[in-house]
């Protein structure tokens, strides 16, 4: 396990930046934190990590979103919206948690029960004690994350 603290958005963007970088094709990653904690701006700097240039937004009501342009296919989730794991199961989730892209899953603790056995889980928690901006990232890895 990692913690990691940011104090701005900024920081938080370059540690998925970072990750990115990092980030082997297979892996796949749960993003959990309450409404506005900072999980779409650290996968928007996962995917710029990973060589991708387009805007990335939350996919809240198309609950996938995929992103061709980077060294690997990025496929970015968000199950807030899933009332249960047969809407997964036809979306084709499989194809994208076992493919050789890289999946980040905003809220994937709703799904926990189809997830990977290698699987990570970022969780991003706020600490208005320590200021607006900051954030305290904790990586717990089920399997290490693994550099290219």
């Amino acid at each position: 396990m990692q913690v990691i603290e940011t104090f701005s958005s900024e920081e938080t963007f370059r540690l998925g930046e970072r990750l990115g970088k990092e980030a082997c094709p297979g892996q796949v990653c749960t993003l959990i934190g309450s409404l506005g904690v900072g999980k779409t701006v650290l996968t928007q700097g996962i995917a710029k990590g990973l060589g991708i240039a387009e805007p990335i937004c939350s996919p809240t009501f198309t609950i996938v979103q995929e992103y061709e342009g980077g060294r690997v296919p990025f496929y970015h989730f968000d199950v807030y919206r899933i009332s249960d794991v047969e809407e997964m199961e036809e979306i084709g989730y499989e194809d994208y948690f076992y493919g050789q892209g890289i999946t980040i899953i905003e809220w994937g603790n709703l799904i926990s029960e189809i997830l990977p056995e290698c699987c990570w889980e970022i969780k991003i928690e706020k600490n208005l004690e320590k200021g607006f901006d900051y954030r305290r990232i904790t990586i717990s890895e089920s399997a290490e994350w693994r550099k290219p």
